[in-house]
């Protein structure tokens, strides 16, 4: 898996929820339901309330009659990259991402990790049960899958698919929203990479600018997760920040800063791009170098360091 792969090639580390998931459970948060797509979402009060660690008011700060404010997150802000388990944050940690599925922390700026764009390993069933037209499939019927992460994708090649798919993550994002947290990040802009061809990067932005227009209408901002070469697009869109996996590693972060003026989290895997990233933008976006697995603080190999 530290093989090196081109940048078209690479993706974020979606696999990984399920251990997620796992790790909030096991947090004892209250009763666990069932979310739309079939992954376990807590049904305990929200620890998000209160101001929180970003660039402005908290959500929600608008009058009664206005829909919520969104607040983007602060440059340079202390980060933590939780998606594959939730645990205590780190002195110096002001902003955490952390799976759908688990609990904002108080106090801190929080980002929601939805997989908008395929689908988790363990909810293919799922769609193929109630959505099976809505996953991409190649000649032969069959999903066109993510080989390397095991994730069958989504089809957003025509505006109704879009539309309903819209329908089925926008729920995602307003639970995020009623959870508490401030932000969402929308994994796999780059799926057409993996398409063989039958989609195009303006269908991951069509289905993106729909994804926005939810998230702000619920008072998240919303991220850019990867997709380098779309970074103006995706500002041009409305997308609020950039979370951007081993951009120093492959000389990609400026792309990021330009189109975010700073607004960008950066996770490295490796100790040669996390030396790259901190020496080039360890002064202004907020960066940290984690495990592959990004493992909860005390799992045997757990990684976590900053600039």
């Amino acid at each position: 898996m530290f093989d090196p792969l081109p940048p078209t090639l690479r993706r974020g580390l979606a696999a990984v929820v399920l251990l997620g998931a796992l790790a909030a459970s096991a947090t004892g948060c209250g009763t666990d339901d069932r979310g739309s797509d079939g992954a376990a979402v807590s049904t305990a009060p929200s620890q998000g309330s209160g101001t929180p660690a970003g660039g402005g008011p908290a959500r929600g700060s608008s009058g009664p009659d206005e829909r919520p404010a969104v607040v983007p997150p602060a440059p340079h802000t202390g980060f933590d990259y939780q998606i594959g388990g939730a645990y205590p944050p780190a002195p110096g940690v002001r902003a955490v991402s952390r799976d759908r599925t688990a609990e904002p922390t108080a106090g801190l700026y929080n980002i929601c990790y939805v997989n908008a764009f395929q689908a988790q390993p363990d909810a293919t069933g799922w769609w193929q049960r109630h959505h099976p037209d809505l996953l991409l499939r190649d000649d032969t019927g069959a999903p066109v899958m993510d080989r390397d992460w095991d994730e069958a994708l989504l089809d957003i090649s025509t505006p109704a698919k879009r539309e309903r798919l819209a329908t089925v993550v926008g729920e995602w994002i307003d639970g995020c929203a009623a959870a508490g947290y401030q932000a969402v990040e929308a994994d796999n802009l780059d799926s057409h990479e993996r398409s063989g061809g039958r989609l195009t990067p303006g269908h991951d932005l069509a289905f993106a600018e729909l994804l926005v227009a939810r998230a702000h209408a619920a008072g998240l901002a919303i991220g850019q997760k990867n997709a380098a070469e779309l970074a103006e697009e995706g500002r041009d869109i409305g997308f609020d920040f950039a979370v951007a996996e081993e951009c120093g590693r492959y000389g990609e972060c400026a792309d990021y800063a330009a189109a975010f003026d700073g607004r960008v989290f950066v996770i490295e895997y490796e100790a040669k791009g996390f030396a790259a990233a901190c020496e080039g933008w360890g002064g202004t976006l907020s960066v940290v170098l984690r495990d592959l697995e990004v493992r909860p603080a005390g799992e045997p190999g757990h990684l976590r360091r900053t600039c």
